[in-house]
């Protein structure tokens, strides 16, 4: 027994009507659609920026922030050769996100040391890499538990790329279900 394919039937010679390429006949063909499409939808204006929408995600940052405890213990000795390498290597041994403002001041550490004599030598051969990560922790709960939400709206609001100095990482809180 043969089985049939579809590529097999032989279709029928299909004739179509001459295409007629003038809008009239195009206009003619495509059916008129209701008119409850035309109703105008509200468009709300909200600025993104705004200051009070600054403020208002500022204030569920800082609120989100506090709520993160800071590590009681130490991982291992984490070698780094800049100040945003060490910062980036607790973010994934710890899972945590690090302050904004930990962030940029992370940044600025590294920007300080262009210019210097050791600025290509890697930094854990400068400073013990336990005592560099101790002050990171040291400085991000003081941004967490004492920055004030309304200072950190206007560095945003000064900063157009501040989504690229806050972290991505949620860890999942105790205290919440």
């Amino acid at each position: 027994m043969k089985r049939s394919f579809p590529w097999d039937d032989r279709a029928e010679d299909v004739s179509f009507p001459p295409f007629d390429s003038s809008a009239n006949s195009i206009n003619a063909a495509i059916p008129k659609l209701p008119t409850f499409f035309d109703i105008p939808l509200p468009n709300p204006s909200i600025d993104v920026n705004s200051e009070e929408v600054l403020i208002r995600r500022a204030a569920m940052y800082q609120d989100y922030m506090k709520q993160i405890p800071i590590p009681s213990h130490r991982g291992s000795v984490i070698p780094f050769t800049s100040w945003i390498g060490l910062g980036r290597s607790i973010k994934q041994l710890y899972k945590q996100p690090l302050h904004y403002l930990t962030n940029m001041l992370l940044k600025q550490w590294d920007q300080w040391r262009i210019g210097s004599e050791d600025e290509y030598k890697p930094l854990d051969n400068i400073i013990h890499p336990c005592k560099a990560e101790a002050t990171i922790w040291l400085v991000e709960e003081i941004h967490r538990q004492t920055t004030s939400y309304f200072y950190i709206a206007d560095l945003w609001k000064a900063d157009p790329t501040y989504n690229s100095f806050v972290d991505s990482i949620f860890p999942t809180l105790e205290h919440t279900s």
